[in-house]
């Protein structure tokens, strides 16, 4: 590999080097030592291999002296991936943690799916990783019973050694790695019983806790190479836009700026190509910024300057007054609801969110010939060699992508045109060069999760049962980023609505078109936020039109325990988050089971006497349960406070109960944010908020709930996502708690349009 970044004063850079497809290492279990190699001098932390070496796949690596690398090849954005994945290995494996090294990896096929996205890091690999440390288990115990002439079924592996149980002979994993490495890779091994994996399933160190807070934990701003040049950006205000005139005069006449460099102009479909626009490239930060201030740009705009988010709404509005694309359908609801004794029916809007990871983008890249290498923190460096890869007009087997911490990503930063912008610039100048986003580049220039309105419409008889439920919805789906259809595909609506169980014997759903007019993209639960804000919601206006308790109104609706059919879902087949629906069926009892328990804890019945507000929603998401109570109350200034919160959650099998906690709590924070402060909105085509002072704002600590109990179900069913599915319930909840309160409903997003929060 070439010259790794210089080490920097406070915040120690990444050595990368390679360990079999992998390149850094991060971290290590004992905590009783610093919890990050990363901090340590260059050059400590490299892994070389020799002949007696144990590499049964690449991701362990057993070296003769006893250590244990293993490749975490997902992205850490602090949620504790690699506070979990190599401990699954490891227990499996039968590792000493404190003799484990964590190396993460860099972007390779050979590691499978590597993209930290949708909730999957442990629901779609668990099994997996579990064989990748059972195999290497089966082949030291294998060696050992060799070198001992023994039967193999005679042995066990744990705490980094292998025992000969009859006598209790032990050898040490370093011992045997020479002996392992020489005999075949099984294809089949038989995994440990749970109750044998010492460490998970029960609460984890957070390996990289120290590294965070004493500043040593180094993310894709701190990266650094000899002569590197930093580069800023001025992309077109509007998607599609091009530079019609641009003077570089006044720029390059500030100290430190290089030069000034035209970007190509995008075509559409946007996908993950970069704006285009004009780049000041200068010897740090400042410069490239005061550069940037002095440019003289005009802009043509381009057709989606007409784009205008008061029109825009109106358009959905209408869109959802009028029959869409039947998507789900059982019974007749229109006959239904002509014949209803009374018909409740509401719109609800939910604006473009923004992703605001505290980290905005940041990319170093050096490109040598044909041969880039790219420094990142990126959810998906698979996704960054593919797309480097084509605008450089070479091959992905020579871009190498390095994975740095993540200061926040929510989907944000698995796209890659901040990093082909570093690849482009640093080809131009024949140096490294950083490409920066400040924050006001990140508000204006996201991959925004998409505006969206919904109509729920329900028919209820004499005895106030619904007997007809129709959902309508008009979005931009995220497929016209590629070039695909406007109108929301059935697996768009597989989140929230077509998996919605509900006991009714009338049920549609459509889904009507709406064209795209700026980048919109992935964002933590995506197209769940605005389905479950409407179904929560509205769930609530049934009982309060019908006089009964959202609770029981919520339960009377779902019907009894049960795994739903597709035919009751009045669908023909469910993508189902990628996976089996006889692994992961919709789980009615389920749904109900963190209804109850939410209720429960949050002492529901008993909110009246204790002259509470309380609002519920639940939802099914990322194959995962959650259910979430909001507490409200009137300050004296008179704003509306969140001041308690209460999540139950049911992941199925949970692998670090510590880490899912935090991420509970998290998604509190993170659905308060997008329900009173998030929306971003357009005018002439382009972004009106610029930070967070104007309305592109996060829950201040001041702000948030002083309790939130987080309840989690104890389960064997197989492994759910985790990072997102917290988010969806929260905003009904604090919507109906509002109504709770005030007796208004509210039905657009954020809140503080309406209400003074």
């Amino acid at each position: 590999m070439s010259e790794s970044p210089d080490r920097l004063s406070r915040r120690s850079l990444l050595r990368l080097v390679p360990l079999s497809a992998a390149g850094l290492a991060l971290g290590c279990f004992d905590r009783k030592e610093p919890a990050l190699p990363a901090a340590s001098t260059a050059g400590a932390n490299t892994v070389e291999a020799v002949a007696a070496d144990f590499r049964p796949n690449v991701f362990v690596h057993l070296q003769t002296d006893g250590i244990v690398n293993i490749v975490c090849h997902r992205s850490e954005m602090g949620q504790g991936v690699r506070s979990t994945l190599p401990v699954l290995i490891a227990d499996e494996l039968g590792a000493d943690m404190a003799k484990v090294r964590i190396v993460q990896g860099d972007g390779n096929k050979a590691y499978g799916d590597q993209n930290t996205d949708g909730s999957s890091s442990i629901r779609e690999i668990y099994d997996e990783l579990r064989r990748i440390g059972a195999t290497a288990r089966v082949m030291l115990v294998e060696a050992a019973a060799q070198r001992w002439k023994v039967p193999a079924s005679e042995c066990v592996a744990r705490d980094h050694v292998v025992i000969h149980t009859p006598t209790q002979r032990e050898l040490a994993f370093g011992d045997l790695a020479a002996d392992a490495a020489r005999l075949p890779v099984p294809e089949k091994v038989e995994l440990r019983p749970l109750g044998e994996l010492p460490r998970v399933f029960k609460p984890l160190p957070l390996v990289d806790g120290l590294a965070y807070v004493t500043g040593t934990a180094a993310f894709g701003a701190d990266m650094k190479l000899p002569g590197m040049l930093v580069a800023v950006i001025a992309r077109p205000p509007v998607v599609g836009g091009k530079v019609a005139t641009h003077d570089a005069a006044r720029a390059l006449q500030v100290k430190g700026v290089r030069k000034v460099v035209l970007l190509p102009e995008p075509k559409a479909p946007w996908g993950f190509q970069p704006l285009g626009g004009v780049a000041v490239v200068a010897d740090h930060t400042w410069a490239a910024m005061k550069g940037r201030e002095a440019l003289d740009i005009t802009w043509d705009h381009g057709p989606n300057a007409v784009y205008d988010s008061a029109t825009y709404r109106d358009e959905l509005a209408k869109t959802v007054q009028q029959p869409g694309k039947v998507l789900r359908k059982t019974g007749d609801v229109e006959a239904a609801l002509k014949t209803a004794a009374k018909v409740v029916e509401a719109d609800y809007h939910v604006p473009h969110l923004p992703h605001l990871s505290m980290e905005p983008p940041a990319a170093l890249a050096r490109v040598e010939g044909d041969i880039c290498e790219i420094w990142a923190p990126t959810q998906n460096p698979q996704g960054v060699q593919k797309s480097v890869a084509e605008a450089l007009g070479t091959t992905e087997d020579k871009v190498t992508v390095h994975v740095t911490f993540l200061g926040g990503g929510f989907g944000r930063k698995s796209k890659a045109d901040f990093c082909v912008e570093a690849a482009l610039l640093a080809r131009e100048m024949k140096a490294p060069v950083r490409v920066q986003w400040t924050r006001e580049d990140d508000v204006r220039h996201d991959y925004l999760n998409t505006v969206a309105t919904n109509r729920l419409t329900a028919g209820l008889d004499e005895k106030g049962r619904v007997v007809a439920w129709r959902h309508r919805t008009a979005f931009p789906p995220i497929a016209t980023l590629f070039g695909g259809e406007s109108v929301p595909s059935p697996g768009d609506l597989q989140q929230g609505v077509l998996d919605l169980a509900l006991d009714i014997p009338n049920v549609s759903a459509e889904a009507g078109e709406a064209k795209a007019h700026t980048r919109i993209g992935w964002l933590r639960a995506v197209y769940n936020l605005f389905q479950a804000f409407a179904v929560g919601s509205f769930v609530d206006e049934i009982a309060h039109a019908r006089g009964t308790d959202p609770r029981d109104t919520w339960l009377e609706i779902l019907g009894p325990a049960r795994k739903a059919s597709l035919a009751e879902l009045g669908v023909t087949e469910m993508k189902n988050y990628g996976q089996s629906l006889e692994q992961h069926p919709v789980d009615v009892g389920r749904l109900r089971g963190v209804i109850e328990r939410v209720a429960k804890a949050a002492r529901w019945d008993e909110r009246k006497q204790d002259r509470r507000f309380l609002g519920l929603a639940a939802h099914r998401s990322f194959l995962s349960y959650a259910a979430a109570v909001a507490s409200v109350v009137q300050a004296p200034d008179g704003r509306i406070v969140v001041d308690e919160v209460w999540l139950a959650f049911d992941a199925g099998t949970v692998v670090n109960p510590d880490r899912v906690r935090a991420q509970m709590e998290g998604a509190t924070i993170f659905g308060m944010t997008l329900t009173l402060y998030g929306g971003i909105t357009f005018k002439g085509g382009a972004v009106e908020q610029s930070n967070f002072l104007d309305g592109g704002r996060v829950v201040r600590l001041n702000e948030a709930p002083r309790i939130t109990h987080v309840e989690l179900v104890e389960s064997d069913a197989a492994p759910g996502g985790v990072g997102e599915p917290g988010v969806p319930p929260v905003a009904p909840a604090i919507a109906n708690a509002i109504f709770a309160m005030t007796g208004k409903r509210v039905r657009e997003l954020p809140l503080s349009k309406s209400l003074k929060v």
